[in-house]
């Protein structure tokens, strides 16, 4: 059933679901003035989440997918936090109130490219600006091979608790091939650092099917990651979208493991993670069982953002920085991608948002069934339904692929509740797609399902 499943569903084309809708539905009616809007209305009794987005890197690895620009100086990196900063400032002004903060996110690029007192001049902005929780989960992205000393000491000092470490693979041939040499050693003192630093939480990333990958070569990599104790692993397959990341051109795509290769790397690296102990969290996280992560999954409180799984329960997202994507109650923003065009915005006390999406009674109740299907394997259609305002049974009627689904074994339907077998969990992208009204409305391409 399995094969059968793989070939039937595998390659298909579907979002991730860190949001619903995806980003290629944002459009620009959402605009400054809208975003402006929104902020004003936050309740002071708002808890906020804010990510902070440092698109820099000093070398470019082929298969990235991010937002992200390379320099060897310094300047550009110090003009744009200045921008960041300046961000910052004009956020907290459309604030009716000094928001509480729990999560703060820095992503990248690499945040730790900066200066380690640029790094601790914006923690204390942030502080400034908003009462940031003393408790808060503070966690930033780091590239092992650029992590000074100095900057590890910034960490620790700051109050940083979680670092998610980028690893991909500690194969030399597959490193060669996406140009992302990274030593095991590199990655051992790094993580020493951290831990000596303070920082409570190890992630590790890894990527299947890039190119020249075999399960042997995945396998390896995984127990070299083992014997680093991390906290958590998230496992992401290789997306190949050369139309849009023309540097991923350089990867020859002749040594790209086809459908069924990458889907046996993926299960081998699931059943050597959850052999060692690591609990399976939704599409593609593991976590030790008395990780917070893995505690609010039993609980089912997991909840799933633009940084993957989490444990961030609340509704405010505040996005700072080029690109940069939010979220509050009543929809999404995204601001400006481009450097000097994002600069220039809040260089005048504008608003950096480009597009976004406001959300419809229709789209909540959506988002809410497929972030739980994503979460948690299975959701009560009915209650979250009900819970909206919505008969389950005239959504359930129009899910036009269900019947399908159900019938090839990749959903169970007991009464109004949706479940995923164990075996079938792979393909929740698939399921979650069932509740998805806006599929096939946009050019944009997606990444493999499995």
């Amino acid at each position: 059933m399995r094969e059968e499943w793989k070939a039937r569903y595998g390659d298909e084309r579907l979002p991730r679901y860190t949001s619903y809708p995806a980003s290629p539905h944002f459009t620009g009616s959402i605009d400054p003035a809208t975003y402006a809007g929104w902020l004003r209305a936050i309740p002071a009794e708002a808890a906020a989440s804010l990510y902070l987005h440092v698109p820099f890197c000093r070398s470019m690895c082929w298969y990235c997918g991010c937002h992200t620009h390379i320099t060897q100086h310094d300047a550009p990196i110090e003009e744009y936090l200045a921008a960041l900063r300046r961000e910052v400032d004009v956020v907290a002004r459309h604030l009716e109130h000094r928001l509480s903060v729990h999560h703060l996110h820095f992503g990248g690029g690499t945040p730790t490219i900066m200066a380690p007192e640029a790094f601790r001049a914006l923690i204390a902005l942030l502080r400034d600006r908003f009462a940031v929780d003393p408790d808060a989960e503070i966690a930033v992205e780091i590239d092992p091979r650029t992590l000074a000393p100095a900057m590890l000491r910034a960490l620790g000092e700051a109050g940083v608790t979680r670092a998610s470490l980028g690893v991909q693979s500690f194969d030399p041939v597959v490193q060669e091939a996406i140009r992302r040499r990274q030593d095991y050693a590199v990655t051992e003192t790094a993580i020493r650092g951290l831990r000596a630093a303070g920082l409570r939480g190890i992630n590790l990333d890894l990527i299947y099917g890039l190119p020249h990958q075999s399960v042997a070569s995945c396998l390896e990599t995984v127990r070299q990651c083992l014997a680093l104790e991390p906290d958590r692993l998230a496992v992401f397959g290789y997306a190949h979208v050369p139309s849009f990341k023309k540097h991923q051109r350089r990867i020859d795509e002749a040594m790209l493991p086809d459908g069924a290769a990458r889907r046996e790397q993926a299960d081998a690296i699931a059943e050597e993670l959850m052999r060692a102990g690591y609990r399976r969290i939704g599409l593609d996280h593991f976590a030790r069982l008395d990780d917070p992560m893995a505690v609010a999954h039993r609980k089912g409180e997991l909840r799933r953002n633009f940084q993957g799984y989490t444990t961030d329960s609340s509704e405010v997202l505040i996005g700072f920085g080029a690109s940069a994507i939010g979220r509050l109650p009543q929809g999404y923003v995204q601001n400006e991608p481009v450097l000097r065009a994002y600069a220039e915005r809040v260089g005048r006390g504008e608003l950096a948002t480009l597009k976004g999406y406001a959300l419809t009674p229709d789209d909540r109740l959506r988002a809410a069934l497929i972030e739980r299907i994503m979460c948690d394997f299975v959701v009560d259609v009915g209650a979250v339904s009900r819970s909206h305002g919505h008969d389950p049974e005239t959504l359930l009627a129009s899910l036009p692929r269900l019947c399908l689904l159900e019938e090839h074994g990749l959903v169970r339907l007991e009464g109004s509740t949706l479940s995923i077998p164990e075996e079938a969990r792979s393909f929740v992208r698939n399921v979650a797609a069932l509740f998805d009204a806006h599929l096939g409305t946009s050019p944009a391409e997606h990444s493999r399902a499995a």
